[in-house]
């Protein structure tokens, strides 16, 4: 299963995307959509999981729950929009998480890239695919590519998709 993964759209969607995504099963997205529109656009390359993000209005939050904890190819995810970072989570999941770990957490919300094994979790990946929009501190958008296979996620690609206020 190939799963295209991003965040903090913050109302921008590069076209490119569609060309990175197209191949793939899934769209996760993580929050701050920044409108349904972006949603709809990503549903004519696959079919899209998402959670709203804190900037998501009504329209995002009727379509995506704060939280989406699901099952792919034997692996146990959990994909929220405020996360935290390991060793340092967010208050209101910091016991969920460390009593019933996923396999994969995903989260967005920092606009910072980030994937690391959370060794305290029983190994846990964390993913924060970065900030695909325009909005925000970070200095490169990215979106991430991986494959889900009998239970193990592989081949992890982050796309830099050039810096803020580049086309």
């Amino acid at each position: 299963m190939k799963i295209g993964l991003l965040s903090d759209t913050h109302n921008y969607l590069d076209p490119r995307i569609a060309e990175y995504f197209s191949g793939c099963d899934e769209i996760w997205h993580a929050g701050d959509f920044g409108s349904i529109g972006i949603a709809e656009e990503l549903q004519k390359v696959a079919p899209v999981y998402g959670v709203y993000g804190n900037i998501d209005g009504d329209d995002i939050r009727k379509e995506y729950p704060l939280h989406q904890r699901f099952n792919r190819e034997g692996i146990n995810v959990w994909m929220t929009h405020i996360g935290g970072l390991p060793g340092r989570y967010c208050l209101p999941i910091k016991d969920e998480i460390e009593n019933n770990p996923p396999d994969l957490f995903i989260c967005g919300h920092s606009h910072i890239l980030k994937i690391a094994r959370d060794q305290s979790l029983n190994k846990m990946l964390y993913v924060n695919p970065g900030a695909a929009g325009k909005h925000g501190f970070h200095l490169y958008r990215t979106v991430v590519r991986f494959e889900i296979t009998f239970g193990q996620v592989k081949n992890m690609e982050v796309i830099n998709m050039g810096k803020v206020g580049e086309k």
